[in-house]
């Protein structure tokens, strides 16, 4: 689908190589920039280590290229511009400004090459009070208020077990890089792209945000349960906790006349889903009780059978053990360093095109050479010089 597209991805550590590893799946050619002395810093966040590669770097690095270039080297940065020139997209995460003393930014660039898109991944974005400041997952989840309506209610707020705000940003990177690759296609002209982890997590509260906007008053945690939905939380059967999602009335009543108590769904206290949020903490109570008398088991294939949404809560070895999991083809194989190394695969699934793992994550400066030779035409002896004399 992206065969045709040249990337240079100067960015590192999550975001950025999210967004672009989502590119390379798409087929785009991804040559990753870094660092000769160390690289990409997820490279050194292990353990686990895969034959001395971390797995934080391997998640986010598959089908793409590295080069290692010195942009403290005059020669290191005109290779980066000269790359730049020929790119169709560029991508970076250094902090405000951060590249400008290298000739390296949008104005720049786009002097040179008016066609290229060009993404900045920060923070808080290149305007504003904070746009200076550092910006990590961990601040961010508590600054865009995820963290205030994340875990129990009388607990203390609670993180996404993953770095959930780099992940969200780099898929709007990626959104955004491909609606101006299609602008380009129509007017000629290229774009620039300002992503801030702030901006896209308050975007990912979604209705909580809009409950707030709405009503004006303050979200409050839930632990599992939900603020607008009821029942629609974690319920422990005899054995282990299994989720339970009631969506609408009618799924209410199957669920009642499953549990041997219909006369709930017709309870003036129960009957619609307003009154059950209302009244949540006369019916939980009640749930949880008639809930505890069978497994887990039990209640998944019960209510499975009658389209009443409900799953288990797996470990991530059970998530990868499922049959279903295993249909949908979730874990690639791909040789690399003389073993097998397991990603997880891309969900993107289309009819007519498909997917796949063309090569793992580069080692460190794995294709210098051949991105020099292929898209500047320099010559071995060429390389070897800006080799010896640290530029790249």
């Amino acid at each position: 689908m992206l065969e045709n597209v040249l990337v240079l991805d100067m960015s590192r550590v999550l975001a950025g190589p999210f967004a672009t590893m989502i590119l390379s799946d798409l087929g785009a050619e991804v040559i990753k920039v870094e660092n000769p002395k160390g690289g990409d810093e997820t490279r050194g966040w292990g353990p686990p280590w895969f034959h001395g590669e971390s797995a934080y770097y391997l998640c986010a690095n598959r089908n793409k290229k590295s080069i290692t270039l010195n942009l403290a080297h005059p020669e290191g940065r005109e290779i980066a511009r000269r790359l730049a020139e020929k790119a169709d997209v560029f991508i970076e995460n250094f902090k405000v400004g951060g590249l400008k003393k290298f000739g390296l930014d949008y104005d720049s660039l786009s002097r040179v090459n008016p066609e290229l898109v060009y993404c900045s991944i920060t923070g808080y974005g290149q305007t504003g009070p904070y746009k200076d400041r550092p910006g990590y997952d961990f601040i961010i989840q508590g600054m865009s208020g995820l963290m205030s309506i994340t875990g129990e209610p009388e607990g203390m707020p609670m993180k996404v077990g993953v770095a959930i705000t780099d992940v969200i940003a780099g898929l709007y990177a990626a959104i955004a890089i491909l609606a101006a690759l299609y602008k380009r296609k129509q007017t000629g002209q290229g774009e620039y792209i300002d992503i801030s982890l702030l901006d896209t997590s308050i975007s990912a509260l979604v209705n909580v945000a809009s409950n707030y906007l709405v009503s004006g008053e303050t979200p409050k945690r839930y632990g599992n349960a939900h603020p607008n939905i009821v029942p629609y939380e974690t319920f422990k059967a005899s054995d282990g906790y299994f989720n339970l999602g009631v969506g609408n009335d009618s799924q209410f009543r199957r669920l009642c006349e499953i549990l041997g108590r219909p006369e709930l769904a017709e309870d003036e206290r129960f009957k619609t889903n307003a009154k059950r949020v209302e009244n949540r903490e006369q019916l939980i109570p009640l749930l949880n009780e008639l809930f505890s008398e069978k497994p887990v088991s039990f209640w998944i294939e019960t209510l499975s059978k009658e389209k009443i949404p409900c799953g288990p809560i797996y470990t991530i070895p059970e998530v990868f053990a499922d049959p279903h999991v295993k249909e949908r083809n979730m874990v690639w194989e791909i040789p690399h360093l003389g073993d097998i190394l397991k990603l997880v695969a891309s969900p993107l699934k289309f009819r007519n095109f498909e997917v796949s793992p063309k090569s793992p994550p580069p080692t460190l400066g794995q294709h210098t050479e051949y991105v020099l030779e292929k898209y500047l035409g320099l010559s071995g002896s060429d390389i070897k010089r800006l080799r010896d004399e640290g530029a790249i």
